[in-house]
């Protein structure tokens, strides 16, 4: 009976029923459903319980801690202005998983597009320098120093990519640095994809930071 009433209720449109008659209903219904099946039924709870957890904080950043997110919940860019400048490196590392054929096509030199490991160097560094225009809510960031090495393993079959970059400036240089790695992957498989489909480009990571106020950081 109560579900009935709940449903007619419902198909009024909740703005008929103010939040206390409804959270009641709600409870009257759950203390029936458990008589019947010993719990509460999934899904049911009261309104109070599905309102978002997201708390703004006076400080304009959300309780998480999300520096990109104001206190209303929307994106923003974050204004770095009162940071003081500081020395600040990073460094990022990614693998593409090649397989056998084109690892011996790679480290012989005979992909037909050309020197895969030199083309991915330079795409890696191009591709730091562009990481403001590629992640919208990142700061445009005057780098002092980009390095993008790569590496043949033959263990696995794999090109090995780190990639640093560093700054003298208020925020931090971790997304240029993966995104150098990122795209220093990519450029592998655009250069071996005719070789082979079957390429990853796997473990995409920051490896470690210096500077700015939340200091060093290190993965090891």
């Amino acid at each position: 009976m109560l579900l009935r009433q709940l449903r007619v209720h419902h198909s009024l449109g909740r703005r008929f029923i103010s939040n206390s008659s409804y959270d009641l209903a709600i409870s009257e219904l759950n203390k029936e459903m458990k008589s019947i099946f010993g719990e509460p039924p999934d899904g049911f709870s009261s309104s109070a319980s599905q309102e978002s957890h997201f708390i703004p904080t006076g400080s304009g950043e959300s309780h998480q801690g999300l520096s990109h997110v104001d206190g209303s919940g929307q994106a923003r860019m974050v204004d770095v202005s009162s940071k003081e400048d500081s020395k600040r490196v990073a460094v990022a590392a990614c693998k593409v998983l090649l397989g056998q054929k084109a690892f011996h096509l790679v480290a012989s030199n005979q992909v037909a597009k050309g020197d895969v490991l030199n083309v991915a160097k330079i795409a890696g560094i191009n591709g730091a320098k562009q990481t403001s225009s590629l992640i919208p809510l990142c700061h445009n960031i005057s780098l002092t120093h980009i390095r993008v090495d790569l590496a043949l393993n033959e263990k696995d079959f794999s090109v090995e990519i780190e990639g640093e970059a560093a700054t003298t400036g208020k925020t931090g240089v971790e997304m240029e640095a993966m995104t150098a790695v990122a795209v220093a992957g990519l450029t592998v498989y655009d250069m071996c994809k005719a070789a082979s489909k079957d390429i990853s480009i796997t473990e995409i990571h920051l490896e470690r930071k210096t500077g700015g106020k939340s200091g060093d950081w290190s993965r090891r």
